[in-house]
This record gives structure tokens, C-alpha cells and sequence, in this order.
């Protein structure tokens, strides 16, 4: 009577999505589970929880009476997705740019919780907020590690930098009256000076990581979606900032000069990397600068481009220009050996569709568990998180999602989520054996 009655409990703590209490041990017994550090698939594993971290994996024995068990059968267990590149604020749509005039800051914070409750429910338990105006993104954070909302880890970056007129400019397309002339403070710098001052308002703002408009972009309002945007003292100066504060760089770049010029500077990561060459690859293996992709998102906007009235005359032709170019870029950064960091730009598309960019990276040649890997392991050094998250092993968080069925097999089953648990903490409840 008393291990039915423990299961009851724990059927109800699963449905209502709450924790066990403090001290005690739950058990997951996984049908198949990914040892990402390997790459192997084992049968029949137990995984031990104790409180918020992995206390042993071991082959599936009977446990004690006592101890609860929630048995994923049927499902393959994975360390929790990590997503290099969202922007959790905000989603893309036709009414976009009217409603930065329309909308206040507070409706943004409040239409961005069910964003980051869809991202978690998608099994993605970290991600990179690379760009939000109001420091949003960074509330957003603050709010979900207080557990007032339910949501991913959130690394965020706050504010893009920019210069003046380039992709983050936050005045681009608007009137002479209502221009301005931002400076670093908004994030838009010009000159070293200007960008080391940018970098320290981030710090003093909250940010975790600097994220930079390295070339022109394809959502903004201004004609070039290729042309570098930084000069080299200026690049220097952001990247030996951000080192003096603890930060990493993440470089938004579709054209192959602002790349080159991100990469010789130092950052850390190359977002999009749409018209990226055979010399920018060679730099990037050289300085070991990730590449994150962001195939969803181009094929997103390629698509809606073709919608009359979905994006501004200034956006479309970049979207058909640009979008459908980055499956084939990252097919061939792949096969010349870039380090490859999962990454969707989320909120271009929709929020919990974050899993397609595992088909598109499967379609394109690479590994189902290489692209695994990718959202785990190699996405957890990108993140500075490899040493408590990114693979399922003793002493590590428990973050641990389950796959329905077996992804190895079919990468689509990336999007058939059956459970969640985020820091021991179960969001979505499985079948208890």
C-alpha cells in the first residue's frame, strides 16, 4: 500500500508540474537513453535524482520499495536542448514594426512568458537570448530563476550593439522627428570608445554575454542585409572588453567581410554565416569560433517573403535573397569541419518549433547525433555550461528531457516531446511504471 500510495503522489506532483520535496530520491527508468559524450545509445537505463542533481546511472535494477520511479517507456532520455540564438520577447509577424509604436514594454514582458513556457515544453531547458530592447530578456531571466514563471535557463544579452544605421539600430525606418541619434547606452556605437562603453552598460544592465550586428541584417529597416558594419578598432575594442568583464561575443553576419573581420577580432560565436567562404572557414577553424546556424529562420522569412504585405519592401527581397541560402552554407561549413553550436533564431519563427532545425541539419548531411550533440554537449561549452549541464553523468543538473520513440531513427521525433525535468524539477509528467 505504500509504494501505490508514493506513486499516486508522484503521478499528481507530475500532472501539476512541481518537484519532490527536498532530500528525496526519484528514479527515472529510461526505455533507451543518449550518452551524448560517447555518442552511444544504452538500453535500459537508471537514472538517480537527488534533489537537483544526477546521483548515478546505472543498468535498470529493481529500486527499494520506497523510492518513486517514473518509467519513460518507449522513450529515449537526452541531457536538456540547449538553443544558442532566440529572441524570447517577441514573435515574428506582418504588424512587427507598427507594433514598437503601439505596444509598451510591459506587454512585451507579459506576451513573452508563454514563449518561454512553449521553449521548456519543446525540452529546450537553456538557451541564448542574443537581443531585446528595455533589458526585457534580462527580467524575463531574473523572473524565471525566482520561479514566478516557468521557462528555460535564460542566458541573455540585453541590447545588441550596433552602429549607426547597422541592424540594430533601433531607429532604423523611422521618421526624421522620431530618429534621434542613439548612442552606446541604446547600444549603437561609433568609434572604440563608444563601443567599450556599450559593452560596460550591459554589464551594469545584467547582460551575460555581448552580442553584436557584425553586417546589415534582413528584418531590419534598412536596405543592406551583407555590408560589414564595425571597424576593426571598433570590433577589437568590443571583444577585449567583453573579455575584461567576463563576457563572451556572439556576432550576428551574413556577408563574408564582416565575418572575417568578427572572427580576427576574437568573438566567440558567428550567428547565420549566410555568405560565409572558404577563407572565413579557414579563420574560424584557426581561432576556434563556433558557428550557429540559424537554418529555420532563413527558410522562414524566404517563405513568408512570398506573402504580399508580410514584411516592408525594404525587408523583402532580403528575405528571398538571404533566407534560402543558409541550409546550403551550413551543409558546406560542416563538411570543412567548423565547430557547429545548435542555434535557431527563435522568434524569427515561431517559439516551441525550435526542434525543426534538427531535420534541416540531418537533411543537410550531418549526423542525427552529431546535430544531437550539438544542442548538448558542444552547445554547453559554447554556453560556459559544460562543467553542470550538456550530457546525463553523476554530479551534473538534472536537466533531462524524453523523446517518444527513437531520434537516432527518425530526428523528427526531436519535435515528440514526452517529459521535461529542468534542475530535478518535473514540467512535463511521463507514465509511472
Amino acid at each position: 500500500m505504500k509504494g501505490i500510495m508514493q506513486r499516486v503522489s508522484l503521478f499528481l506532483l507530475l500532472a501539476i508540474g512541481c518537484s519532490v520535496a527536498a532530500g528525496e530520491t526519484t528514479i527515472l527508468r529510461c526505455d533507451r537513453m543518449i550518452d551524448v559524450t560517447t555518442g552511444a545509445l544504452l538500453r535500459n537505463q537508471m537514472i538517480t535524482i537527488v534533489d537537483q542533481k544526477i546521483d548515478s546511472i546505472n543498468t535498470f535494477n529493481a529500486p527499494q520499495s520506497d523510492t518513486d520511479v517514473v518509467h519513460l517507456k518507449d522513450m529515449t532520455c537526452l541531457p536538456g536542448l540547449m538553443d544558442m540564438h532566440v529572441h524570447l520577447i517577441s514573435e515574428t509577424g506582418p504588424s512587427n514594426y507598427s507594433n514598437q509604436f503601439r505596444l509598451d514594454p510591459a506587454d512585451y514582458a507579459f506576451g513573452s512568458v508563454k514563449y518561454a513556457e512553449r521553449t521548456l515544453m519543446a525540452g529546450f531547458t537553456l538557451v541564448r537570448d542574443l537581443g531585446s530592447a528595455d533589458n526585457l530578456a534580462i527580467s524575463l531571466r531574473n523572473a524565471i530563476n525566482r520561479g514566478d514563471i516557468r521557462g528555460p535557463r535564460v542566458l541573455a544579452a540585453g541590447k545588441s550593439l550596433a552602429t549607426t544605421g547597422g541592424h540594430a539600430d533601433p531607429t532604423n525606418g523611422r521618421n526624421s522627428r522620431l530618429r534621434g541619434d542613439p548612442g552606446p547606452a541604446q547600444g549603437v556605437v561609433n568609434g572604440a570608445s563608444d563601443a567599450a562603453k556599450a559593452v560596460r552598460q550591459r554589464y551594469k544592465e545584467g547582460a551575460d554575454l555581448i552580442k553584436i550586428t557584425a553586417t546589415g541584417g534582413v528584418l531590419s529597416q534598412a536596405k543592406n542585409s551583407q555590408n560589414p558594419q564595425f571597424q576593426m578598432d571598433e570590433l577589437e575594442a568590443i571583444v577585449q572588453t567583453a573579455k575584461d568583464y567576463g563576457f563572451k561575443v556572439a556576432a550576428h553576419a551574413h556577408g563574408a567581410e564582416g565575418m572575417k573581420r568578427a572572427v580576427r577580432a576574437g568573438v566567440d560565436s558567428i550567428e547565420h554565416g549566410t555568405l560565409m567562404d572558404a577563407e572565413t572557414m579557414r579563420l574560424m577553424k584557426k581561432n576556434g569560433t563556433y558557428y550557429v546556424p540559424t537554418i529555420i529562420a532563413g527558410k522562414f522569412v524566404a517563405e513568408k517573403a512570398e506573402i504580399e504585405g508580410y514584411f516592408s519592401d525594404l525587408v523583402r527581397p532580403k528575405a528571398r535573397a538571404i533566407g534560402p541560402m543558409i541550409q546550403d552554407t551550413f551543409a558546406k561549413a560542416y563538411k570543412a569541419g567548423v565547430r557547429i553550436a545548435f542555434g535557431t533564431d527563435t522568434g524569427v519563427s515561431a517559439h516551441g518549433d525550435n526542434w525543426k532545425e534538427f531535420v534541416y541539419m540531418v537533411e543537410a548531411g550531418m549526423p542525427a547525433i552529431e546535430a544531437i550533440q550539438s544542442a548538448t554537449i558542444v552547445a554547453a561549452d559554447l554556453a560556459d555550461k559544460a562543467d553542470i549541464l550538456g550530457s546525463l553523468e553523476p554530479g551534473k543538473l538534472a536537466d533531462i528531457i524524453a523523446v517518444n520513440g527513437n531520434p537516432l531513427e527518425d530526428i523528427e521525433r526531436m519535435g515528440d516531446i514526452g517529459f521535461v525535468m529542468k534542475d530535478g524539477e518535473i514540467y512535463k509528467h511521463a507514465k509511472v511504471y
